[in-house]
């Protein structure tokens, strides 16, 4: 299915935005921590027109409704808004919600949705719709919003529209990725730098594991998670975990239940473990981080509890067989688990990992490589 299939004639632009991969760094962002992701060669293109009312239509290529959506600019409301289109039209009602953006003199858009990012793969299909669709309305609307500000809209669209409760970090990678390239981001401050990955310099290249165990953000386990961490930050008297240190652990020990002492302990480890990657990539590179890779696995398995035996499975098999590192990435309760591996290796470990799987009994993975790549951006 096409825009033209759709809509009956052309679209006049192409925008797109990547899927991201996180390095490392999970769930520390609506901690006010620091993440590690990258934005991937894996896009999801919005073709566009615009139209002379004020009607936003959206279709996709995934939908299988087939039949555009439609929403006018003057009942962009989230009661409104439903399923996947919500991630469409809640970028237009976030532009003016949060980005404080006049759209009272606007007109709509037709708008078709493709893409080759994996949904429920913990590769952040979602923030890539939104933030090409962010792009390209501030663009096209000429709104002269900068890109941090539009993964505030992102974000803001997704815990209001869509009623996830994610942090920036999707949003920021998709927004301001580079070529073989790390985003180094701090949530609190929204600073952000670009951290060489090179891998391609150092014979290496990041395997996915899509376990296709799908996952859904806006349901009890990721919610149940920040819950946790508000409860902590609060008990210890700080206005967000990344404001613990490693040092502060014995005391949070004594202070908290056992459950919430062990979801602060992986904040404040892993905020940790973002700035030893950081420090590692610049003065040693990609091959002496394998270690941190694995004990952030470690710690989400066993402290914040949302990793599945099936991305545990695809961790140690990827190590046992070579891999310098390895972790699940993403939100958890399925999805994917990354491996850091030498390429001539890479066969070798992806049919290992598929192979323990068929063993475990376990849907077979989808097994493929990323690339650290460009950030959102006009095609065409």
């Amino acid at each position: 299915m096409t825009f033209q299939q759709v809509f009956g004639y052309e679209p006049a632009v192409r925008y797109s935005a990547p899927g991201r991969v996180n390095l490392i760094g999970e769930h520390t962002d609506y901690n006010d921590g620091y993440v590690l992701p990258f934005a991937i060669d894996r896009r999801t293109t919005s073709d566009i027109a615009p139209r002379e009312d004020r009607v936003i239509r959206v279709a996709s290529s995934f939908d299988p409704e087939g039949g555009p959506v439609s929403l006018s600019l003057d009942e962009l409301e989230p009661a409104r808004m439903a399923g996947w289109s919500a991630y469409v039209f809640g970028i237009a009602w976030a532009l003016r919600e949060q980005a404080g953006a006049d759209l009272s003199d606007r007109t709509g858009f037709d708008v078709f949705i493709d893409s080759d990012v994996p949904v429920g793969a913990g590769l952040s299909s979602s923030a890539a719709i939104e933030c090409g669709v962010a792009l390209a309305f501030t663009d096209l609307w000429e709104l002269g919003l900068d890109r941090k500000t539009l993964a505030r809209v992102g974000q803001y669209s997704e815990n209001h529209a869509v009623g996830a409760p994610t942090g920036i970090m999707d949003q920021s990678a998709s927004l301001l990725g580079e070529q073989d390239a790390v985003v180094f981001l701090d949530c609190r401050t929204l600073d952000t730098a670009v951290v060489d990955l090179a891998l391609e310099a150092n014979g290496l290249e990041i395997l996915v594991v899509d376990t296709r165990v799908e996952h859904a953000h806006a349901t009890g386990g990721y919610k149940a998670r920040r819950d946790s961490c508000e409860k902590g930050a609060e008990v210890l008297g700080v206005p967000a975990l990344r404001d613990v240190s490693v040092d502060d652990l014995p005391r949070a020990q004594e202070l908290l239940d056992d459950e919430t002492f062990r979801r602060v302990r992986h904040i404040v480890t892993e905020d940790q473990r973002v700035l030893d990657t950081v420090r590692t990539l610049r003065e040693q590179g990609p091959r002496a981080i394998g270690s941190l890779l694995v004990a952030s696995h470690e710690s989400m398995r066993d402290d914040f509890e949302i990793s599945v035996p099936e991305l545990d499975l695809a961790v140690s098999t990827a190590v046992e067989h070579g891999a310098v590192g390895a972790r699940m990435t993403g939100g958890g309760f399925g999805g994917a688990a990354i491996a850091l591996v030498d390429r001539e290796a890479r066969d070798r470990i992806a049919a290992a990992v598929t192979t323990a799987f068929a063993s475990a009994g376990y849907r077979e993975p989808t097994v493929f490589t990323v690339h650290a790549a460009q950030g959102a951006r006009r095609d065409a």
